[in-house]
Parts: structure tokens; sequence; C-alpha cells
């Protein structure tokens, strides 16, 4: 039986990169995400009879639920969630911040997953199926102009166990991803600038969009008495070690 995915924030990135992995591997996929163009060439690259786009903000929580209530039959029962949608917004110290900055993060990374997740849960408990939260190594690792991003992701790894305590005995699995650097759109949306996201990610070799898909989908196919708790990824050249001493100057 072709099961379904439910993939937030599909438009690029993680999100796009797991859609296609999970059609190739003989999934249909709910794809959702602001940008219709984006999603229709999702559509025409892999097939109607694989994906269903929806074309929402997250953050638009009753145009949201409309999409869901008005799923075509065949992609309405949903057996694989993957919280992706989620973005950073400046890097000022949170002494300098843009308050606008911190409720657009707030409003994306936490109450919109929170929402979906919610929306979902009982088809996904009748149907055993899996959640795949896609948080990041800020949740844990705090770097300077990290303020509401890192607690934002640090609510979405926390969110995803408290999950899975609350699904104990549903035969629902429930994982956190925690990526570290991505190379994607997410450094130039967050900056606005291609320069400094080029700037970033040079001479690095980071992981990529698909990297992350893969984890996805062998998390997704995994038997169903195996959960993966949280699952934590750097690339080799990138680590955690990060501590500063500010000095008296003389």
């Amino acid at each position: 039986m072709t099961k379904t995915a439910f993939v937030s924030g599909a438009t690029a990135g993680i999100g796009k990169a797991t859609v296609v992995a999970l059609v190739k591997a003989g999934w249909r996929c709910v794809a959702t995400g602001r940008r219709k163009e984006r999603l229709d060439a999702l559509v025409a690259e892999l097939g109607a009879d694989k994906v269903h786009p929806c074309v929402f903000d997250v953050r638009d929580g009753e145009t949201m639920d409309a999409a869901i209530a008005a799923l075509p039959a065949e992609f309405a029962g949903i057996d694989l969630l993957v919280n992706n949608a989620g973005l950073a917004q400046g890097l000022a110290p949170a002494q300098e911040a843009d308050l606008d900055d911190w409720q657009t993060m707030i409003d994306t990374n936490v109450s919109a997953m929170v929402r979906l997740t919610r929306k979902l849960l009982p088809g996904l408990i009748e149907r055993k199926g899996a959640i795949v939260t896609i948080g990041s190594v800020a949740g844990s690792y705090i770097y300077p102009g990290g303020n509401v991003y890192a607690g934002s992701k640090a609510f979405a790894n926390h969110f995803t166990l408290a999950l899975r305590a609350d699904l104990h005995g549903t035969g629902v699995r429930v994982t956190c991803i925690e990526p570290g650097m991505v190379e994607t759109e997410f450094t130039m949306v967050r900056t606005g600038s291609q320069q400094a996201s080029d700037d970033l990610y040079r001479g690095a070799d980071p992981m990529t969009a698909e990297d992350i898909a893969d984890t996805v989908l062998w998390i997704a196919e995994l038997p169903p008495h195996l959960n993966i708790n949280r699952i934590e990824l750097m690339p080799v050249t990138q680590d955690f070690a990060g501590f500063r001493v500010a000095r008296d100057k003389d």
C-alpha cells in the first residue's frame, strides 16, 4: 500500500529534497509552501498522482486548516508528518534585534509547527504513523545572534521529545533531526544577501538538503518497532566547540 507524507516548507531546500526522495521511494506527498510556482514545478517534475500541492503560509492557521480539510481522498490519510517549515531572520544581538523578526520566527518555527502537528495527530495515531521534525543544532549549541532562532529550535527539539512521551503506546514513531550546516536558501533568507550565503558556505563542504532528505527517508522506512528519538548531524568540517572569554582591557 502506498503511504502518504505531509511535508511543510516544500518549496526549497530540505523540504523540497524530502518530497523528491520520498516520491522516488514510492511515497505520495502533500507538499506545502507559500510559493505556488515552485510547488507547481514539483508536481510537473514528479507527477500529480504523487504530489498534491497546498499553497499557504504556515502562520495562517485558518487557510492551513482549510487546505487540509480539502485534501483529495488519495492524499488525505497521512502516514508521515515532516515538520520542516521554518526560518531565521536577523543576526543582531538580542539588545539590537528587531522584534518583528523575533515574532516571525516564533510564529513560524513554534506556533505553526504546534498547530500543524496537533491538527494531524488524530490521523497519525489512527494509522500508527510517524512524525519527523527538522530541528537544529542551534537548539543545543548557542552562537552570538542566534537568540530567538536558537530558542525556537530548542523548543522544536524538546517538543518532539515531549510528543514521544505523550504518544507512548500509540505506535506513532517520533523523531527530531537536528542538522548543523546545510547549504540551502537559509542564509540568504536570513541575511537578504546572496554574497553572505556564498561566503558562509565557501570552502566549508557543508551538508546538502539531499543529505537530510535521505535521513528522513531512512527514518520513515525503518521497521515499525524501531524509533530514532533524535539524531544530530554536522559536516565533518563543523564542530560545536565555541567557548569564549571576555577579558578586561589594560
